[in-house]
């Protein structure tokens, strides 16, 4: 068993940043944006001293919210294998915009990007006490995805099973 505190970096914090899905046959194809929310899961099986699972201050969730705004905040999102690479790639050269290169600009990539980059932090800062469950990444209130560890989806299968003998 673990406990688990969630953490809102709502859409309203302003993580304004512009993307485009070059593959999509949508107007997704073209440059837009969004001021990006985000939805962590935090678990841990011991609470610290103070009985927390994650301090949510400077020590713990400070460093995401640093990273959330260096990687977010006023950005262009390149997608690696986005043809037109070079060309948005130049705007950042120009100081036209602050261009960011992912591996993807779906929302589900940057939920997936971002809760390997939120572990990372997390794991370190809590000495390994404390990992990610899950992170959710939105780009308004009606589009979300979510990214979940291994250990979070192995859960919910063995919960689904349960229900399913005791059902």
């Amino acid at each position: 068993m673990a406990h688990l505190s969630t953490k809102t970096y709502g859409n309203e914090r302003g993580l304004s940043c512009c993307s485009r899905q070059w593959a999509a046959d949508s107007d997704c194809s073209l440059l837009h944006g969004y001021s990006f929310g985000f939805r962590f899961v935090f678990a841990a099986e011991q609470l610290d001293k103070r009985g927390w699972v994650l301090d949510f201050g400077k020590g713990g969730f400070g460093k995401i919210r640093d990273w959330l705004h260096e990687m977010f905040d006023h950005s262009l999102l390149v997608a690696e294998d986005d043809p037109e690479r070079p060309a948005l790639e130049a705007l950042g050269e120009r100081g036209i915009a602050r261009v960011r290169v992912v591996p993807g600009t779906s929302c589900e990539r940057m939920a997936e990007m971002t809760f390997h980059k939120a572990d990372e932090i997390v794991r370190e800062a809590t000495g390994g006490r404390c990992w990610v469950e899950s992170v959710e990444c939105s780009e308004h209130g009606s589009n979300s995805a979510i990214y979940r560890s291994t250990r979070a989806v192995a859960r919910l299968a063995e919960s689904d099973r349960l229900h399913e003998e005791l059902g």
